[in-house]
């Protein structure tokens, strides 16, 4: 037997020179056609016959009987296997088994009802939805789509650089009743401390504080990041500490950023460790240039350069309070542990208020399971001193000091800004709980 739509055994229909098609249509049919079906075989005992249909009964007959619906309409029933006698006279009752009627047949209703398609994408109202929107005219259903999910990605991606940018000028992040000085560090470089300072600051000014950036790495990231002039020659954070300059004639105003100022560092400032050694107080140096500064500021962040030498205990001297970038990776974590040791005997000596009030996890890559790993282990650790906001790998983060700008500025709507943006604003909602400040 041959599977190409026709039915060619001989067994069934007795000759091989009168194929039978299971397309078979016949004249007067077409899909959907009403009127009465083909009539059943003579001998099937569960369909009754109400009309005749005019075939002779015998074991020899086997043509087409014609079924007459009126005077003139002649419905001819196509041959079926069911149908078919061999030669010997006896029907072939395993073929009528195993053959079904290729004959066209109305659905009931309850196989129409079943085979309807179900549209899963349309949502139906309850009958307690309809409820309580007749209650009240203000109910939304659960079933109501949320703006999140009816916007298009770029119209999302807009909504977030305009409360990124806050193009208003709105204070809508909470000031702190005194000025929070907060000293980013960590001896590992490359875990972000730089990039970290940039976008904190900027997310920071946009929503309406003041804050102050001094860069005290001799690379100069920071003023780079923020466009701020850093050549050779211009007032910076070396003359502060060497010559006693005031801060006041070496802070720049960033420019686009309103509430934001700078304090640049050149590549002067790689000699001033050495210098330092012979000056009277020198671990303290940074701490009275900040406090001699005329204007009152939210937020001052030092920018530490990745060693722990005079620069670095200077800036732990000036700040109250510490905050901490680590990258998602075990070198971080190995480092980690000689700064707080340094934290502390800083703090037993030199400062007794400097606490480590802050850690952010950077570079977080979620496709990998060391990521996780460090971060589970930091938070069991560190507990609720580590940011809920997570930094993670992002290439406008990295593109943006190459046209001088801060990641907020440059992509207002990419995942880096957004993380930053959600760093800053639990900063700042942190500092309202529990206000630090230098007369705190």
């Amino acid at each position: 037997m041959h599977d190409d739509g026709r039915y060619d055994d001989p067994r069934v229909t007795g000759s091989t020179s009168d194929p039978v098609s299971r397309e078979t249509d016949y004249p007067s049919w077409s899909p959907g056609a009403s009127g009465p079906s083909p009539q059943p075989a003579d001998d099937d005992p569960q369909v009754s016959r109400d009309e005749p249909t005019g075939q002779p009964a015998g074991p020899d007959a086997t043509e087409p009987a014609a079924v007459r619906r009126g005077p003139d309409a002649v419905v001819t029933r196509p041959v079926n296997a069911a149908d078919v006698r061999p030669a010997t006279g006896r029907r072939n009752t395993v073929a009528a088994v195993r053959f079904e009627p290729a004959v066209p047949h109305q659905p009931t209703a309850a196989v129409a009802r079943d085979s309807a398609p179900v549209v899963a994408d349309v949502p139906v109202a309850s009958a307690e939805s309809l409820a309580a929107v007749s209650a009240d005219p203000t109910y939304v259903s659960r079933e109501t789509p949320t703006r999140e999910e009816d916007d298009p990605p770029l119209a999302m991606e807009a909504m977030r650089a305009v409360q990124i940018l806050n193009p208003s000028g709105e204070v809508t992040m909470p000031r702190p009743d005194r000025t929070r000085v907060m000293c980013v560090a960590n001896q590992k470089g490359g875990v972000g401390k730089t990039t970290t300072t940039v976008n904190l600051a900027v997310a920071l000014a946009l929503h309406g504080n003041r804050v102050l950036v001094v860069d005290l790495d001799p690379q100069g990231n920071a003023s780079t990041g923020l466009n701020v002039p850093h050549h050779t020659g211009i007032p910076d954070v070396y003359d502060c500490l060497i010559n006693s300059v005031p801060l006041a004639e070496v802070a720049q105003a960033v420019e686009g950023i309103p509430n934001l100022w700078c304090v640049p560092a050149t590549i002067d400032l790689a000699g001033a460790e050495i210098e330092l050694v012979s000056v009277v107080a020198r671990e303290s140096r940074l701490d009275r240039a900040i406090a001699a500064y005329p204007g009152q500021f939210d937020y001052v962040f030092i920018d530490c350069p990745p060693s722990l030498g005079l620069l670095t205990v200077n800036a732990l001297v000036a700040a109250q309070e510490v905050l901490i970038p680590i990258q998602c990776e075990y070198y971080a974590l190995e480092g980690l542990n000689q700064l707080i040791n340094n934290i502390n005997l800083v703090r037993q000596h030199l400062n007794p208020k400097l606490d480590v009030s802050t850690i952010l996890l950077t570079m977080y890559d979620r496709r990998t399971r060391l990521a996780d790993a460090v971060e589970q282990d930091v938070r069991n650790h560190f507990g609720d001193k580590v940011l809920q906001a997570v930094i993670p790998r992002n290439v406008r983060v990295s593109e943006a000091p190459s046209y001088g700008q801060s990641v907020m500025t440059y992509d207002p709507g990419s995942r880096g800004a957004t993380s930053y943006f959600e760093a800053a604003q639990e900063i700042a909602e942190r500092g309202v709980k529990e206000p630090v400040g230098r007369n705190a």
